[in-house]
This record gives C-alpha cells, sequence and structure tokens, in this order.
C-alpha cells in the first residue's frame, strides 16, 4: 500500500485519488471504502498505520512529544498518574521551544527546502547544499513533502536520487516516484515523466494505480490525448486496476483522441455504475456529438449532467453554443446564453465567438452586430475567421454599410489583415447592390494585396456588370476567367444565364456567346429558346437533357432564369413549357395545393418571372375548373410570403399584388397572414365569368 500525498496543511492528510481532470484538485471523502487497493483514507491526525504505511502518530511520539514535568503527587507507590499532558502557557517562551518541536514546524521548513530547490541551479553541489539544511535525520515522509511541493522538474530529479541513496530501501519506494511524477505534471513534461518511468522499471521499482494515473493525467494537460489513452491500454500489463475516477477520465482521453465509441461504451458504463464525470469530461461528450452532428445528444447530455448535479461551468456553455451554431439553432444559443447570464456567468471571447458563428450561420443579422458591438465595448480583439464570418452574415442579409464599418474596424485594429475571403465577401455585397465602383475598388485591394480574384470573385463580378447592364464588364470579366486559366462550373454558368435576365435586347448575343462558350449544352437551350435556332419540337428534349445532367443546387436557379428570361422577351408559351418541365423533373413542388375548404397557391420559392408565369397557369386552371361544372372551395389564396429580396425595395408580395391589380382580381392581403392573398368562392367565381379575353389567359 501506499499512501499518495500530503496536503498543503501538515496535520491534515488527506486522501489523492490523482484526479485526472485538467486542472488537478483533491477530493472529498467518501464513507465507503475505496475501490482501488491504492486508495487508501487517510485521517485528519495520521495516516492509518499499517505494514505499508508511515504513521505520523508514531512519528509525532518519536519526535515531537511534548515533554511532562510530574509533581510530587503523581507518583504514588512508583506508578504514574493517569494524566499524561501538563498546561504550557502559549505566551511563555516554553511555549516559543516546544512549539519548535512539533511536525507543524517541521512542515514548514519542509516546504522551505522544496522552494529553495526549485530556485537553485540543478546541479548536483547546489542541490546538496539546500538539502543539508535537513540534517542527518530525514524521514521518507520528509522526503515525500520535499517532492510533492517541488515545481522544477530538473532538480527533483537529482533530489529523489539523493533521497533514494541516504534512506533504506523499502517496497514503498514507488511512494517517490510518484510524487516526483507529479512534479513532471505540474510542469506538463511528459517526456520527462516517460524517461522516470523507464528508470523506475530499470531499477525494480513496480508501478501502481497512482503512477498511471499520474502519467495519465499529465497526458491530459499536455493536450495528448492519444497518451492518455496508451498509458491506461498498459495498466493490466502491471497487474493495476482502474478506479471509476480514472474510468471517467478516460470517456475524455477517448473523445479528444478520435476514439468516439471507446467514449460512448465508457460513458454508458459510467451512468450505470454511477461514475463520479467530472465537467472537462461532459465539455468533450458534447463536443463529440457536435462534431458527429448529433445536436440533440448535445443537449441531452447537458441535461443528464445538470441531472447528477453537475454544475455547468463557461467551458460547458461555449461548448453547447458552438455545438448550437453548427446546428444552425440561434434560437437554442440564445437560450443557453441567457441561462449563462442567469447563472452568473460572464462570457469571455470563446462565448462571444461562438455566438458569432451561431448567429452568422443562421443570419440572424441584428444578433450578431449585437454580440460585435458588445465585444468592440469590452476591448475584445475579433480574429480574421471572426470578421469574415461577420462579412459573409452582411452579405447574406443585405448589411451593405454595416460591412464597410466592419471592414474599416478590421483595417484599423492593427491585429488583423483583410484576406482573400474578407475581398470576396466585400465584393459579393457591392455586386449584389449592383455597385460597381466600390466593387472595382475592393478588387484592385485585393490585388494590392497580393491576392488573385477566384471562381467565387469574378462570378460576383460578372452580376454587379450584368446588374448594372454593362455587358462589355460582364465579357471581360468572362474573359479573366480563361485567363487564370479557371474552369466555369455550374454556378458561374448560372449567373451568366441571369445575367442575361438584365440584359438589353441588342446585347443578349454578347452574353450568349459567353455561355455557349462556357457551356455548349445551356448554350443550346439558350439560342433556341429566343430563336436563333430552329427546332421548335426540340426545345422540351434539350431542356430536358440539360437538366438531367447538371447539379441539383442549380436546377432550380437554371429554371427561373430561364422563365424570367421568357418573361422578358414576352414568350409566354416557352415560359409555361420550362414550368411544365420544371414540376414534371421535380425542381418545383407544392406550387399548387387543395384542400375541401381552401385552393391555395404558393409562390414562395419562385423568382419574378416564374412567379408571374404560374400565377397565369393557376387562373387558366380555375377557369377550366368552372368550365367544367367543377365547384370552387369557399377560400381561395395566394401565399408570396411576407419577405422582400434583401438586395431589392421590392418583394414578391409587392409584384404580385401590383399585376393582381393589372388583371382586376378580387384577390386582397390578409391582415392575420402576412404575405397572403384571399379571395372567397363567389368574388373569384364573378371574376372568371367576366374575363373573356385570350389575352389574359396562357393556354
Amino acid at each position: 500500500m501506499a499512501y499518495h500525498h500530503l496536503c498543503s496543511s501538515p496535520s491534515s492528510l488527506l486522501r489523492d485519488r490523482h484526479s485526472l481532470s485538467v486542472s488537478p484538485k483533491p477530493k472529498s471523502l467518501r464513507t465507503n471504502p475505496p475501490t482501488s487497493p491504492n486508495l487508501v483514507s487517510l485521517s485528519k491526525t495520521s495516516i492509518k498505520a499499517s505494514s505499508s504505511h508511515v504513521s505520523l502518530e508514531d512519528l509525532l511520539s518519536q519526535e515531537t512529544q511534548i515533554p511532562r514535568k510530574l509533581t510530587n503527587s503523581q507518583y504514588s507507590d512508583g506508578k504514574t498518574a493517569s494524566k499524561s499532558y501538563v498546561w504550557v502557557n502559549p505566551r511563555s517562551p516554553r511555549a516559543s521551544r516546544l512549539r519548535q518541536l512539533t511536525y507543524d514546524s517541521r512542515y514548514s521548513s519542509l516546504l522551505k527546502v522544496a522552494e529553495s530547490l526549485d530556485s537553485c541551479n540543478p546541479n548536483e553541489k547546489d542541490v546538496l547544499a539546500v538539502l543539508r539544511s535537513l540534517g542527518d535525520d530525514v524521514s521518507e515522509q520528509d522526503a515525500v513533502v520535499v517532492l510533492n511541493n517541488m515545481s522544477n522538474p530538473n532538480t527533483a530529479l537529482l533530489v529523489l536520487d539523493h533521497f533514494r541513496k541516504i534512506l533504506p530501501k523499502t517496497s514503498r519506494e514507488v511512494i517517490l516516484y510518484n510524487v516526483t511524477l507529479k512534479v513532471f505534471r505540474k510542469s506538463k513534461d511528459l517526456d520527462g515523466a516517460e524517461k522516470l518511468f523507464d528508470e523506475m522499471l530499470q531499477r525494480g521499482v513496480k508501478p501502481d494505480n497512482v503512477t498511471f494515473s499520474t502519467l495519465i493525467s499529465c497526458s491530459r494537460v499536455c493536450g495528448l490525448p492519444s497518451k492518455a489513452v496508451e498509458w491506461f491500454e498498459k495498466m493490466p500489463a502491471y497487474e493495476c486496476d482502474p478506479d471509476d475516477v480514472t474510468y471517467s477520465a478516460m470517456i475524455d482521453a477517448y473523445g479528444r483522441a478520435g476514439n468516439v465509441d471507446m467514449a460512448f461504451t465508457l460513458y454508458d458504463r459510467a451512468r450505470t455504475e454511477n461514475w463520479r464525470i467530472d465537467p472537462v469530461t461532459f465539455s468533450t461528450l458534447i463536443k463529440i456529438y457536435g462534431v458527429s452532428g448529433n445536436y440533440d445528444g448535445c443537449l441531452n447530455v447537458y441535461e443528464e449532467m445538470k441531472a447528477l448535479g453537475v454544475k455547468p461551468n463557461v467551458v460547458i456553455y461555449n461548448t453547447l453554443l458552438d455545438a448550437m451554431g453548427r446546428a444552425k439553432r440561434p434560437w437554442q444559443a440564445k437560450s443557453i446564453y441567457k441561462e449563462m447570464l442567469s447563472n452568473g456567468f460572464s462570457p469571455n471571447w470563446a462565448t462571444y465567438a461562438a455566438l458569432l458563428r451561431a448567429y452568422g450561420r443562421a443570419r440572424y443579422g441584428e444578433d450578431a452586430l449585437n454580440v460585435y458591438k458588445e465585444m468592440k465595448d469590452k476591448g475584445l480583439e475579433l480574429t480574421v475567421v471572426l470578421y469574415n464570418t461577420l462579412l459573409a452574415m452582411c452579405a447574406d442579409v443585405g448589411f451593405a454599410d454595416e460591412a464597410a464599418e466592419i471592414f474599416e474596424d478590421m483595417k484599423n485594429s492593427g491585429a488583423c489583415k483583410p484576406d482573400s475571403w474578407t475581398f470576396s465577401s466585400l465584393i459579393t455585397i457591392y455586386s449584389c447592390s449592383g455597385k460597381v465602383s466600390e466593387a472595382e475598388g475592393i478588387l484592385n485591394m485585393m490585388l494590392e494585396a497580393g491576392f488573385e480574384p477566384n471562381i467565387f470573385v469574378l462570378t460576383s463580378l460578372i452580376q454587379c456588370y450584368g446588374k448594372a447592364q454593362r455587358t462589355d464588364g460582364v465579357v471581360r470579366m468572362f474573359n479573366r476567367v480563361y485567363e487564370l486559366g479557371i474552369t466555369p462550373d455550374d454556378r458561374f454558368c448560372g449567373c451568366l444565364l441571369n445575367v442575361m435576365t438584365h440584359t438589353p435586347r441588342e446585347e443578349l448575343g454578347k452574353v450568349m456567346d459567353c455561355i455557349e462558350k462556357a457551356k455548349p449544352e445551356l448554350g443550346r437551350v439558350v439560342k433556341l429558346l429566343i430563336g436563333e435556332q430552329n427546332g421548335e419540337g426540340n426545345f422540351k428534349n434539350e431542356a430536358s437533357e440539360l437538366f438531367n445532367h447538371i447539379s441539383s443546387d442549380v436546377k432550380k436557379p437554371y429554371c427561373n432564369c430561364l422563365i424570367d428570361l421568357c418573361v422578358n422577351l414576352d414568350l409566354l408559351e416557352r415560359a409555361c413549357d420550362l414550368l411544365e418541365l420544371g414540376l414534371s423533373l421535380e425542381i418545383y413542388a407544392g406550387i399548387q395545393s387543395r384542400s375541401p375548404t381552401q385552393w391555395s397557391l404558393n409562390l414562395k420559392s419562385l423568382s419574378l418571372g416564374a412567379a408571374l408565369t404560374a400565377l397565369h397557369v393557376w387562373i387558366n386552371d380555375l377557369t377550366k375548373v368552372q368550365e367544367s361544372g367543377e365547384e370552387l372551395p369557399p377560400l381561395l389564396g395566394i401565399n408570396t410570403g411576407h419577405g422582400k429580396h434583401k438586395y431589392s425595395e421590392k418583394g414578391l408580395a409587392t409584384v404580385i399584388e401590383s399585376h393582381l391589380k393589372e388583371l382586376d382580381a378580387p384577390f386582397h392581403e390578409a391582415s392575420d397572414k402576412a404575405g397572403w392573398f384571399l379571395t372567397t368562392k363567389v368574388a373569384a367565381e364573378s371574376w372568371l365569368e367576366s374575363r373573356r379575353s385570350p389575352n389574359l389567359v396562357v393556354a
């Protein structure tokens, strides 16, 4: 058996189970016996005596017993009186002399020796000079106290070697090595600790549980979870059985080392056997679930932690916030942050960074800007990544002025330099607004900083010139793509297609030439659409072939743009053909819906041209229903959504409302349902009956 270490008070020797948390702290005593043979329970005044324990009572009786002065009345027939102690005035000189004989005084002197050894030169001469102050009568307990309170591993090795030479060899020699290993743990020197372990084996000293728990915890504080796993898996070879504290710590180690299955296996066992799990381990479990995409698992672990009475700390909250950011659940991030504040925790840099990422990814513009302002008010610096997160969010929600302010702050911070992502976000913002001069200015700054524009930047610039109807600029940027050796992708070609919807009719050929060069199959569809190629019957086939060979994420944008182009060119039949093709290929879904009480037209996911086309098709369908004698439902509605385009003052609702007025349709905006236009069966039938002009009905 081995006692483990002496705590800061000489008369209070508490059991140290060598907690394996990143910041080891003494644990409270348990009433039940320890599960490991190496875990011994120490009383407040002594280490329990046994054949393998140093007894503090014995030490005190041998070295610090207070001399007694016996009176004549205490002797009777050669027998001593029952009293064994006499009172001494604590203010008397005698009390001072007696106090020097107690182990408290000895302990204080040992602490001073440990402090001197930490600061002396790491050579044998200087170390021995300090150790001479201990005198000739040095006990094993003295050696443990000195080594346990040291923090310099270089001098600790010399001290260990000295004590091994002067102390009699016993089976408890492992104790001296264990407390020396703790010195290496304090200094985060795993290499030195491993060399000391090898020395132990060479000298025939058998490691115990404390040896391995110290090496495991040293690996953890060094940020080497794989090493912790390696030491843990060596324990059976030396007949050492891990206790529940070690097992709990290994949940964290296995998780950080990437062995997620083993971490979860140990966690399931921990819940069954009621192991004590520290907050660091819970934080790792939350992180594991977050990285694997199981965000509900993150919240479940958090609730289990609270149910076990483990109080969350700032690290736990920050890990949860980061997970909710990955999940794009900003509302849950808000809730967790409020709970954190209500529990008295102050947000730190990591907290704000997690909130910025959570709000930025979810496009919670106002919330993200509030976090940014709070960070600036507290003097917290942002990294390039956080600045870019903010700027990307501004690009997504159309915060042009705010982006300009953030960019200026970034340049003036002195700590961050804009990178290619910074410039890319800014160019996107100005391009979507059609601000050519501002976009060109950022491009020049990008080039001066040594960054070449990539496909994303050039796509944004083409969009910018297209919005401004500067077709020559579009062609110039298109040629720049090939000059830089970049291969146009589907998104780039989609941008060119979108530019055609803004291009004057007389300049369509310039953009069409670019499309034909970048994507010939798209070029053929566009030529058939605008009538530059004969083949009326081939249009649908060519369009269908195109949609079957492009990535799914660009199918709807392509179809929207082609329909918009048809509407701009008054090619309503072609627009209807494309809408029908989109429905048959499931590019569009749920545009029309019917229930016994209401028929609805859902336009939220459509472009303006596609929405107008879908509206005319729906009106045509209603006309056919009426002509067939089928009954209309009590209510008819059109859902446009209540938002507007982030870079436009006009929303879909505004355009549709204006068009309904042109048609004199009896649809009116619902007061209790934003983005909905409703009418009754009676009003709809009357209006449909009055429509006789074939120009208003799309066949």
